[in-house]
């Protein structure tokens, strides 16, 4: 999946299948994680807010289903 650079000091980047609704998330630390079950909305939401790591530990982390890659 490809994904898109965000400036954040936890999030590295972000990538979005909207058919399968997989976020997939590559951290600062390293670690690539996949979302399952994420509408596009809240992938929407994630790459317009303010702040990438305060949205997605607001509204993904303990939201969704997730596997490291």
């Amino acid at each position: 999946m490809q994904r898109i650079p965000v400036t954040s000091s936890d999030l590295s980047s972000v990538g979005y299948n909207s058919i399968s609704q997989t976020l997939e998330i590559q951290f600062n630390s390293g670690g690539i994680y996949q979302y399952s079950g994420v509408p596009s909305n809240v992938y929407e939401g994630l790459m317009s807010a303010s702040s990438h790591g305060k949205y997605f530990h607001a509204y993904i982390r303990n939201d969704y289903s997730c596997n490291k890659i």
